[in-house]
């Protein structure tokens, strides 16, 4: 089962609910973790939210502990929305306190819309300057990108492992430029997948994006 608690971090406190494999028959074996960021603060995004749930499911359903956050000024977690800066440390010191919980070192890390940005930027400081967080022994083995906030975030300067990236995103999407995503990822050169007729929300189809969601996370080298 799953369990809510407050941890310690910046802004206070951050609300975090973790799911770790205890029922699992293997869990001593459980290696990897996945940590889930959710969409903008400001528009009633939380991480309870579908698509980030449609993550979690995907997630516990192939045996990671999986762990989603509130950002600060969320639910129950302290602190004010701080732009996408102070929420990367958001992300980083989930990151940190799971380095407490578990000897599990590979990680999923995915992101929807705002989380998505969020979570791409948590895994350039992973990439770049693990040893500034003291996250140096955690292998960051796919990075999930559903609907990222592209447009409303500089990602000009942005450096991600292409290869153990991709990005989903719907054809329709009516918050998020789907031009602009497709660019994004053309230029990172990493995997994309675009769901015809799918909206920002992926209303009626998180069944097709939790298959994407698989077919990447297990055919990515």
């Amino acid at each position: 089962m799953s369990q809510k608690q407050l941890i310690k971090a910046p802004a206070g406190v951050l609300e975090v609910e973790a799911l770790w494999q205890q029922d699992n028959p293997n869990a001593q074996d459980v290696d990897t973790v996945a940590l889930l960021c959710h969409p903008h603060p400001l528009f009633q995004g939380t991480m309870t939210n579908k698509v980030v749930t449609t993550m979690y499911r995907f997630a516990r359903d192939n045996g990671m502990h999986v762990v989603r956050f509130n950002f600060r000024g969320v639910g129950a977690s302290t602190g004010e929305h701080d732009n996408a800066v102070g929420e990367i440390t958001d992300a980083l010191t989930v990151l940190q306190w799971i380095a407490d919980e578990t000897p599990a070192r590979k990680l999923w890390l995915g992101g929807f819309s705002f989380g998505g940005y969020i979570a791409a930027r948590a895994a350039e400081q992973l990439l770049v300057s693990p040893h500034i967080w003291g996250l140096e022994d955690f292998e960051l083995i796919r990075l999930a990108l559903i609907a990222p906030s592209v447009v409303n975030n500089d990602v000009s300067d942005i450096m991600l492992p292409t290869k153990r990236t991709f990005e989903i995103f719907g054809d329709a999407d009516e918050v998020i430029d789907p031009e602009s995503m497709h660019q994004f990822a053309k230029r990172l050169d990493i995997s994309v997948k675009i769901i015809p007729g799918a909206g920002h929300f992926f209303h009626g189809r998180l069944g097709e994006l939790k298959d994407a969601i698989a077919e990447f996370s297990n055919t990515l080298t």
